[in-house]
């Protein structure tokens, strides 16, 4: 019925309205062609909550927006490690979007944090590609269960805010599939977001939204997209270009001037107009469906969605903070005595981010005042800010003050992070330490009070050089509008975190693979460190870090026990089940999430020490126990080969991790994996014996070369280190070197024509 009434629709079109529709009216909405019923819809920002403008256009969050819920920004929500979660963050997200008349909005983001200091980590998931898809799929498929879309941002390869709209991306196939781009392939198959957004940067050289191969071949033909895409806000290069290498809608409006362009080309027999069609017909699509869902379903009271949101905020809140540390149990703390709450973020929350995705919060909640209201007369809370949060300076008044608080009390709590100037959409971070009014705030008030608990508010990952004076820290990332509540109820105790780390936190900044590529010059950044990127790379080089990717403590503990797998050895396509017991061995009910990674115990290909392939969060009493099961598919044991343009599988063994954390892995296994013969090798005369002494059919030949050479190379008294080198040296011999060395003796031209063929046959 859809299909035909927009067909009819573009066949009534003319070529102009045709070429208006794929791009914007103004900043947020999008053309209608009134006189055929095509109405204007409109999209908005918002990957952790609306930001609906009232009046005036701006990218970059500085014009005043409705109020609306302010959940944890994606670093956040991605530590709760929780689809379920995921879901009903994105259906309150939906609800608010329809609520106000928007037909998109604008989220999530899914780009790998190749770098900490990328300015804009706190609204990415995570550096894994697969925890960064399944999150991605719990958010859309709740947004979208409510008759908005969502878009997919930002695609592809867009990890770092220098020069990011024009930066050329230099990415080599393999990290691309393996690293870049699964998180968009999960979601896409997973969930169909409505939109998918085009990165600015190029990639090999290539705009992202020129990038037909990205575009069409992968993202509609290969990953089957039957959305549209739209560029991120003044992305496009070439209009004409980017339609025909499958951009659909350019944003914001370009006055006219791309549209020209498009009628152009089409009246010039440049471009065919079946091109445009196309396009308009995803556009239409998208529109038409939001107005479908919109007329079926009843109008919502904001006021009422936004009371009912804040409570799902509070609750997302306490599954995303993430408990680094708790020496001798410092935490939960005891409601009774004298608390100091030090910092100005106790009362002046730093809870999102700067830029396009800055909410204006239906409320807001603040540690100060949430304390006072739980404890009431039980105890007593001091407040000392520490510190001006619009400067990095140290105030020495305010921190004598700090300290005069932190005396007199029995505990003190420290609430400090990373300001609106340290991070933010626009601009990347150049160091991993917190502002120096921040960091002086803890040698001072540990000096005086060791019984202290630091909260931190941060979108990525920071240096602590005192953390080993201090026995608590509570990583609450930028916890949205309900941080304040939240975070009392984990102080004290009413619960109990479960969060755990989407990336690793290094303890130095060089440390991190790319440090040496990031961000790169003017024009271009080079990945050169490939596929090691966050645990992957910190693995490989077996370095010690300030904590792991996974990390993170509760309350109680947790046993793992009896991993079975489903088999001891299968097929690459049998797929292979994974059960695991996992144990509350503590005294109060506390939720983990249990990761399963892979490792392939021998490759031909450079492959990570382990990889992130599963993961699940379960909640337990005291004392109670489940068995958690997980499935592995073939793309769990694979990896990509550009030279056979495919996800690979080599028969071997294959162990499999379960761990609270990537560096704390608690059961193993092990599997054999038989996979069908493939090879990428093409032989040639420059072949070496070694290469080819383990074939089938012509590997008793090159064995018998390298005996017969290494004998006659070798003198009778050598000692055995110089036999095993000479070995080591025939083997390494190019089989057309073996025709001159043996005069012919072992093979001539003829022979090794005839053994070429049978290699490559």
């Amino acid at each position: 019925m859809m299909k035909e009434k927009i067909e009819k629709l573009i066949s009534e079109m003319t070529l102009e309205e045709k070429a208006g529709l794929c791009s914007g009216k103004d900043f947020w909405n999008l053309k209608g062609v009134e006189r055929l019923g095509v109405p204007e819809v409109m999209v908005t920002d918002g990957p952790h909550g609306l930001r609906k403008q009232r009046e005036g256009a701006d990218h970059l969050g500085l014009n005043a927006s409705v109020p609306a819920t302010c959940f944890p920004s994606g670093a956040g929500l991605a530590a709760s490690w929780d689809r379920e979660l995921l879901g009903e963050v994105g259906k309150a997200l939906g609800r608010e979007t329809r609520a106000y008349d928007v037909a998109v909005i604008l989220g999530p983001g899914v780009n790998i944090k190749r770098n900490p200091l990328c300015g804009r980590n706190f609204e990415y998931f995570s550096e894994d590609p697969y925890l960064a898809g399944e999150m991605a799929v719990g958010h859309i498929n709740g947004v979208q269960s409510e008759g908005v879309g969502t878009s997919l941002k930002h695609f592809a390869a867009n990890n770092q805010e220098a020069n990011r709209m024009s930066v050329d991306t230099v990415v080599d196939e393999r990290t691309l599939r393996e690293i870049y781009l699964p998180a968009f392939e999960t979601a896409v198959k997973k969930a169909q977001p409505w939109t998918v957004m085009c990165a600015y940067n190029k990639l090999n050289g290539t705009y992202a939204s020129e990038h037909k191969w990205l575009l069409t071949d992968i993202l509609k033909e290969e990953w089957g997209h039957e959305g549209l895409v739209v560029t991120d806000w003044g992305a496009i290069n070439e209009r004409v270009d980017a339609l025909e290498a499958g951009l659909e809608l350019e944003m914001p409006a370009s006055s006219g001037i791309n549209d020209a362009k498009i009628v152009a080309a089409v009246k010039a027999g440049e471009m065919d107009e079946a091109v445009l069609d196309r396009s308009v017909y995803r556009i239409l699509h998208m529109i038409f469906k939001y107005v479908k869902t919109k007329e079926e379903r009843e109008a919502l009271d904001v006021e009422k969605v936004l009371a009912e949101d804040h409570e799902v905020a509070m609750k997302t809140a306490l599954e995303t903070f993430v408990l680094l540390k708790n020496e001798e149990n410092q935490l939960p703390l005891k409601k009774e005595g004298t608390i100091a709450f030090i910092g100005a973020f106790a009362e002046k929350p730093r809870y999102q981010g700067g830029g396009s995705s800055h909410i204006n919060p239906s409320r807001m909640d603040s540690a100060l005042t949430e304390a006072r209201n739980l404890l009431g007369d039980s105890a007593e809370i001091l407040y000392a800010p520490g510190y001006d949060p619009a400067s990095s300076d140290v105030d020495e008044a305010l921190i004598e003050e700090a300290k005069e608080a932190a005396r007199k009390a029995d505990k003190a709590v420290l609430f400090i992070g990373l300001t609106d100037s340290f991070e933010s959409e626009g601009f990347d971070r150049t160091h991993l330490g917190i502002p120096e009014s921040h960091s002086r705030l803890v040698e001072e008030i540990s000096a005086i009070n060791p019984d202290v608990t630091v909260v931190l508010s941060n979108g990525s990952p920071i240096e602590m050089p005192w953390l080993n004076k201090v026995p608590a820290v509570l990583e609450t990332y930028l916890g949205g509008q309900a941080w304040g509540g939240a975070v009392v109820r984990l102080l004290f105790g009413d619960a109990n975190p479960s969060g755990k780390l989407p990336e690793t936190f290094p303890l130095r900044l060089q440390d991190n693979t790319s440090h040496l590529n990031f961000p790169g010059d003017e024009n271009t950044v080079e990945y050169r460190e490939g596929i090691f990127v966050g645990y992957r790379g910190h693995d490989a080089l077996e370095q010690e870090v300030l904590f792991p990717f996974g990390h993170g403590l509760s309350y109680t503990s947790f046993e793992y026990s009896d991993l079975k797998l489903s088999a001891s050895e299968i097929d690459e396509n049998d797929g292979l089940k994974v059960e695991l017991t996992v144990t509350n061995t503590g005294s109060v009910a506390g939720k983990e999430i249990v990761q399963i990674y892979v490792r392939d115990e021998e490759s031909s290909v450079q492959r990570p020490v382990k990889e992130l392939k599963q993961f699940g969060k379960v909640e337990l009493q005291p004392g109670e126990s489940r068995t958690l099961s997980f499935e592995l598919d073939r793309r769990s044991f694979a990896f990509w080969h550009p030279r056979l343009s495919g996800w690979r599988v080599e028969s071997g063994d294959f162990t499999i991790l379960a761990g609270a954390s990537s560096r704390d892995i608690r059961q193993t296994a092990t599997v054999r994996v038989n996979a069908a013969p493939w090879t990428d090798v093409v032989y040639q005369r420059s072949t070496r014996l070694g290469q080819i002494k383990d074939h089938p059919v012509v590997g008793e030949k090159a064995k018998e070369m390298i005996s017969f050479m290494s004998a006659q190379f070798s003198a009778p008294d050598m000692e055995e280190a110089e036999r095993l080198m000479m070995e080591s040296m025939i083997a390494e011999m190019p089989l057309k070197s073996v025709i001159s060395f043996t005069a012919g003796q072992l093979l001539n031209e003829e022979q090794l024509v005839q053994m070429l063929e049978t290699l490559n046959s």
